[in-house]
């Protein structure tokens, strides 16, 4: 029965998705034909970055008569609004349709894309910086990596305000000498890319949750995990769901997690608590790291654009500064002093290992409880919590 709902829930994701657009762009035609055309200005994407419309949402005037006349519920006429740039279409209509149920489609719609209404895709090599106001100038808060979705809170002139994940701020829609060159997906271009991109995920729902080689509580236990720690899901057993956990397949209870479908975000980029003496090489390690965000896992690879595995990476990072590393994971974690917990600093190296204590996988500490690491072919290069699974070995390859 589990495994029925899981791959209903995914079936009507993937194939009936289209039709949520469908009936909630009835519902944005009709109101397209039945608004004066000086409301449909302030509401249409093309008008959202210029003076005139920013003052006309603004008015007490323009929501009158931008709504439905003698609307007493303001707060529905709101949603119904908000939802309208978002899956908007000037091609279907039935005015035969009440009030009510215009707003009941639009409640439908929100939310409808995986968890997004205005739903926004980044579209560039490499990472969308954020900042914290529409301008080059502004501080930088975060980063949006490629493929990554956000949800478009406005648009001013060609910067973007939205939010992914934790992180809110303005990403530069076009290219500044070339308007042509889109970084940001928006409307049905963004919706058809987000199917492509939408992967499927097994959420913990509890602390210390183990994960193990075979499915039954006889496998041996290869790691276990914090609760809202998102393990790439590949198939469900009924009792049973098989994972995978940096590029190795393994199994968890299925009383222990939730099956989602999501979209990648943003990464805070803000606050990173270096604490005192730290060195500065580890602090631009650090930073250098996270440049090669979103990029490819590939397996045996050490190029940071192209591809790398996890110890590819972690040899290809310290290589740029100078410091030469063993190829694999396991031999890395001889190559420096081993240290503590308690003693970490951004770019020392933290290990993990299979059930039997084999050291598979490596990652760089940097700073605020995150290592950044090359996970698998589907995540590629991410950023995580240093225990999103068992650590075994913490090691300082950096003399400072």
């Amino acid at each position: 029965m589990r495994r029925k709902k899981v791959l209903q829930r995914i079936h009507e994701s993937q194939y009936d998705i289209l039709g949520k657009f469908m009936r909630t762009a009835v519902f944005c035609a009709a109101l397209y034909f039945m608004v004066p055309f000086q409301a449909q200005a302030a509401v249409m994407p093309e008008a959202a970055g210029s003076a005139e419309a920013a003052e006309a949402t603004g008015s007490a005037e323009t929501a009158e008569a931008a709504g439905m006349p003698g609307s007493t519920e303001p707060a529905e006429t709101e949603i119904a609004w908000n939802v309208l740039p978002a899956v908007g279409s000037e091609t279907l209509m039935d005015k035969n349709r009440s009030r009510e149920e215009y707003i009941a489609m639009a409640k439908e719609a929100q939310n409808a894309f995986w968890g997004y209404t205005n739903l926004g895709i980044a579209d560039v090599e490499g990472n969308l910086n954020i900042r914290e106001n529409p301008s080059l100038e502004g501080k930088l808060v975060g980063k949006l990596p490629k493929d990554a979705a956000c949800e478009i809170l406005d648009i001013e002139e060609d910067w973007a305000h939205i939010q992914s994940g934790e992180v809110e701020g303005y990403v530069k829609m076009h290219a500044v000498d070339d308007p042509e060159d889109a970084y940001l997906l928006t409307g049905p271009e963004a919706r058809i890319k987000a199917k492509e991109l939408v992967r499927t995920v097994a959420r913990v729902t509890s602390d210390g949750v183990r994960i193990r080689e075979e499915a039954g509580l006889e496998g041996a236990v290869l790691t276990q995990v914090l609760a809202g720690e998102e393990l790439e899901f590949l198939e469900d057993l009924g009792d049973w769901v098989k994972v995978s956990v940096d590029d190795e397949e393994a199994y968890v209870s299925a009383e222990y997690v939730e099956i989602e479908e999501k979209l990648s975000c943003a990464v805070s980029m803000s606050e990173l608590a270096y604490g005192t003496g730290v060195s500065d090489v580890r602090v631009d390690l650090a930073e250098y790291a996270k440049q090669f965000l979103g990029n490819p896992y590939v397996w045996g690879g050490t190029s940071l654009t192209k591809g790398a595995d996890c110890s590819g990476f972690v040899q290809s990072i310290f290589k740029h500064y100078g410091i030469s590393l063993s190829r694999t994971a396991r031999a890395q974690s001889k190559d420096g002093t081993k240290i503590s917990y308690s003693d970490l600093l951004p770019g020392d190296l933290i290990f993990y290992a299979n059930s039997k204590g084999t050291i598979n996988h490596v990652t760089i500490y940097i700073g605020g409880g995150q290592v950044i690491h090359a996970s698998s072919r589907k995540t590629g290069i991410k950023i995580s919590k240093y225990n999103y699974r068992t650590p075994v070995k913490y090691v300082r390859v950096i003399k400072d």
